[in-house]
């Protein structure tokens, strides 16, 4: 439940897909938090024809991983208070004012983190961005920087930059997600109460006749006796008629 205390849009910078090991000095804190994001969904499909048809109808495939657009301002204007995530702690609050080079170290900082290349991943840094319900893992797919102000040398003290992620999902966590049944997918089955091996090999593949396989793999001796929660593997099979 919210207390009503003011928290930052926060990002973080990861060099591994599993968001454990975080990259030095990669943390952005928003200067103000944004007043919109955006979540974009895309849906693919297959579009191939069948053979000895004359209609195209499109098939589900995979629901892709989510889009989210982003906007973070930068501003050494002198009119903004940047307030830290503890009220409690005024260090952390101060009045971003030009210190003789605008705003270009603000957004080198953020560059840094969000755009640097990760060498050992060959991509930017997988970051993950929070603020309030939203908690997002992904990378930078696209920035666009809109400067806005100018001191009479040319100097930029105010700017957006309006940033596209790509979300991102480890391998594990999104079968589990997506929840698929086709029966070319690995799937894990909890055994409940009257089940047998060749009804659940039945409900998973839609024919009963690979429960032998099945009970292979999983070392099992009793086909139709099994315990309630046990958890079963099912493998993916290549259908024979």
């Amino acid at each position: 439940m919210s207390n009503g205390e003011l928290t930052k849009l926060r990002l973080v910078a990861y060099s591994d897909p599993q968001f454990n090991t975080q990259v030095a000095d990669g943390e952005f804190i928003s200067l103000v938090n944004p007043e919109k994001y955006i979540f974009n969904y895309k849906i693919e499909q297959n579009e191939d024809q069948a053979s000895g048809t004359s209609d195209l109808s499109p098939r589900f495939n995979k629901k892709l991983p989510e889009d989210l657009e982003l906007d973070f301002l930068f501003d050494r204007t002198g009119v903004i208070v940047h307030y830290g995530n503890d009220p409690s702690d005024s260090a952390d609050d101060k009045v971003f004012k030009d210190q003789g080079e605008g705003i270009i170290d603000d957004i080198e900082k953020f560059k840094k983190v969000i755009l640097e290349y990760n060498g050992e991943e060959h991509k930017p840094n997988y970051v993950i961005i929070s603020w309030g319900a939203l908690l997002f893992k992904g990378s930078l797919t696209e920035m666009r920087m809109e400067f806005k102000l100018f001191k009479p040398d040319g100097t930029p003290i105010r700017a957006v930059a309006k940033a596209k992620f790509k979300g991102f999902i480890e391998d594990d966590l999104r079968v589990a997600k997506e929840n698929n049944q086709s029966p070319d997918l690995t799937h894990l089955r909890t055994v409940k109460e009257g089940d047998t091996l060749p009804l659940m090999a039945h409900r998973v593949y839609g024919d009963s006749k690979y429960y032998l396989e099945v009970a292979r793999v999983n070392q099992l001796t009793s086909f139709r006796r099994l315990d309630a929660g046990k958890q079963i593997f099912f493998p993916p099979i290549k259908k024979t008629s």
